[in-house]
């Protein structure tokens, strides 16, 4: 499990382009973006969610209820040292009945490396939305979720990034 964030600007990859005449987008700066929380499993399924606010701990406890809802039996969840998945509203939750279904397994501070989610969100960016510009949050979130959807068709490519981070599927 883990957040990241997807910006108005386009990740820009290799372009076709011809030699020596590189493309040039305008665009206007702006730091508008689209906060997201996704999950991963060993079978290849994503779990991913969109809003227009940063991720804090109460939007954690909702996600984590919803993959609860999608997943029979207990979970485990691999995140960060992120201090929104250690806030009072997750701990409550984690002490409630459903919430005892939930074993965390918490990464090093700062290890992109071990965490498979961060290899979704290059995926997403680099090469779903490579060159998307929109013109707007809204057009953001519909090229996004058409990107998920996409994605979530190409299991192999979920089980890559879990099995790049050293665990077995």
């Amino acid at each position: 499990m883990d957040e990241s964030a997807f910006y108005l600007l386009p990740g820009v990859v290799r372009s076709y382009a011809p030699r020596g005449q590189t493309p040039v987008l305008k665009l206007p700066l702006t730091r508008d973006h689209l906060a997201a929380i996704s999950g991963i499993t060993r079978e290849g399924r994503l779990f991913p969610k969109l809003q227009d606010a940063a991720v804090r701990g109460p939007d954690c406890v909702a996600f984590l209820r919803q993959v609860l809802r999608r997943i029979r039996g207990p979970i485990r969840v691999l995140w960060d040292g992120a201090a929104i998945h250690r806030c009072q509203p997750v701990k409550e939750f984690l002490s409630t009945p459903s919430g005892r279904r939930v074993r965390l397994e918490p990464l090093p501070g700062y290890a992109p490396e071990l965490n498979p989610d961060e290899g979704i969100w290059q995926y997403l960016k680099h090469v779903e939305l490579r060159n998307v510009r929109c013109a707007d949050l809204d057009h953001l979130h519909d090229e996004l979720t058409r990107a998920a959807k996409r994605l979530r068709h190409k299991r192999h490519v979920i089980q890559g990034c879990i099995r790049h981070v050293g665990i077995a599927v």
